[in-house]
């Protein structure tokens, strides 16, 4: 029996990204815009771009939010070290290489993590426990 998975969700963990493009709400916004088109996804509505955790430096950056109509892109960037996470959850397939790709050419990352789950609440469909 072929498994029919709900939703699918990227985790990116972003290892010493470009410091000036990673504390730029600018690139960001460049960033989130070109993704959503280059994967193929449609945006609602504007993105949330805004700069959290000030009382701690070890946390502090820029928290994205970025709804699409098969569900959202988050994202948290620090501004000490330029490391940052980032999840794409989308009902929609799409292309996890491109995402990466994306990344690479916004962010320069020394390394991706990468971690991908197909998602399903329907026990019959799921093949973990």
């Amino acid at each position: 029996m072929e498994n029919k998975y709900w939703g699918y969700h990227g985790i990116f963990d972003c290892y010493k990204g470009d410091i000036s493009k990673v504390t730029s709400p600018k690139n960001i916004k460049d960033f989130i815009i070109d993704l959503v088109k280059t994967i193929d996804m449609v945006a609602y509505g504007e993105p949330i771009i805004e700069h959290f955790a000030l009382h701690d430096p070890e946390k502090a950056g820029w928290s994205l939010v970025q709804l699409i109509e098969t569900s959202s892109i988050t994202a948290h960037f620090l501004d000490k070290t330029g490391d940052f996470y980032m999840d794409v959850f989308s009902c929609k397939p799409y292309d996890i290489q491109l995402v990466k790709n994306c990344i690479q050419e916004y962010f320069n990352p020394e390394n991706i993590g990468t971690i991908t789950l197909a998602r399903q609440a329907n026990p019959i469909n799921q093949t973990n426990s």
